[in-house]
């Protein structure tokens, strides 16, 4: 589907977006038309005023046959249409209404304008300072590190992705390897939502190893620093190079699963948020106990060889310990992003995807075996991390 022109100074309303990302799941999922045949055909409801399940309940075959020229399809996609409406206007009959005080939440909760999220969800500078690097150890589970090293792999494998879709492909990265984890040690019965198909006729990506359903968030806007790629021509020159792919969200296959199995009908795809995978990494790398001095006058600091202790006076307050986990978060980010600049030199976006996994196994927490282990924290040295880099010509 071509990609909308908007003029430069154009508001994009989200109420236009989701329009179109609900009417993409309503043809893929309810109507059982394949996604890019339902791609194909939404400038024409677009064109037809048809934009809603609503309003196509109350079009009719005809119509609906002159957009999906085949009759079969066209009489799914009207039933499905009525079936819907028939559910909503049911539910909405007996629902009892919310207090006034309290406000619907958002399930895609974005502000209208795209550049204050990227902005409200950037993460800590990331350190670049080998010789403090090299000296740092971070105190962390095996789950948030995934995500570390997959939210950084993404900076260079999909650049012209904001950050929020970053987080939220990082996050599903994650937690589908936790999942599949759980079940291969006994703690989860049952097969990972992924393994049993759900999600089917979403786009997929390829992220250290595995494949993650997708949704293309249709009409976001965003000012995006990489938007301009730097390319090499065939005769050498660089050249840059616009991106124009739209920014994706990573689908909760699990939550997809849970919702339909209890039956709690929804119009929204789940998302892995970018809020909650920000908040995951900002609070989950802490200092090693033995890096923590007591001082001679009785404040505690942090020791990082190359830079000056953090105090705080007496007891560490809740403030202190954040700010540490803060400033740890930037130093992982920092190695990673030397590693993974060392190698992105040299390799393609699809081999370094492929190395990103083995880099991690490398250097995760050692911890037990099996059930025993699970969520079991250990330290990562960062100059573990930096030994992975691509030897100097």
């Amino acid at each position: 589907m071509p990609r909308p022109q908007y003029h430069k100074n154009q508001t994009i309303t989200m109420t236009s977006a989701q329009d179109v990302q609900s009417l993409l799941r309503f043809l893929s999922q309810d109507a059982k038309v394949p996604l890019a045949q339902a791609l194909s055909k939404i400038k024409d409801l677009q064109a037809a005023n048809l934009i809603t399940p609503s309003d196509i309940s109350k079009s009719s075959h005809d119509t609906l046959k002159t957009i999906f020229v085949d009759e079969k399809v066209a009489r799914s996609v009207l039933n499905a249409a009525k079936r819907q409406f028939k559910k909503r206007t049911a539910d909405a009959a007996s629902a009892k209404p919310a207090p006034a005080s309290k406000k619907a939440k958002a399930t895609y909760g974005q502000p209208l304008n795209g550049a204050d999220l990227e902005a409200s969800l950037a993460l800590p500078e990331s350190e670049s300072d080998e010789d403090i690097l090299s000296s740092s150890v971070v105190y962390t589970n095996r789950a948030p590190l995934v995500l570390a090293f997959a939210v950084t792999l993404l900076k260079f494998t999909m650049p012209s992705q904001p950050i929020s879709s970053r987080l939220s492909l990082a996050q599903a990265v994650t937690s589908m390897n936790s999942k599949t984890k759980a079940v291969n040690i006994g703690l989860e019965k049952g097969k990972p939502a992924e393994e049993e198909g759900w999600g089917e006729g979403q786009p997929l990506v390829r992220i250290m190893t595995r494949e993650i359903r997708v949704m293309k968030r249709w009409g976001y806007e965003w000012e995006d620093e990489a938007a301009q790629i730097t390319v090499k021509s065939e005769g050498g020159e660089e050249k840059a190079e616009e991106a124009r792919e739209p920014a994706l969200w990573g689908v909760d296959l699990e939550a997809l699963k849970k919702a339909q199995n209890s039956q709690v009908g929804s119009s929204n795809l789940p998302i892995y948020t970018a809020q909650n995978a920000r908040a995951y990494l900002l609070r989950a790398f802490e200092t090693p106990a033995a890096q923590l001095v007591k001082k001679e006058d009785g404040d505690v600091g942090v020791k990082v060889e190359g830079a000056p202790a953090s105090k705080a006076k007496g007891k560490r307050t809740a403030a202190t310990i954040a700010a540490e986990k803060e400033r740890n978060l930037g130093l992982l980010l920092g190695a990673l992003e030397l590693l993974y600049g060392s190698w992105a030199k040299v390799l393609s976006k699809e081999d370094l995807d492929k190395r990103a996994w083995g880099w991690y196994v490398r250097v995760r927490p050692e911890v037990a075996q099996g059930a025993a282990g699970w969520g079991g924290k250990g330290n990562v040295k960062l100059a573990d991390i930096l030994a992975l880099r691509r030897p100097a010509s």
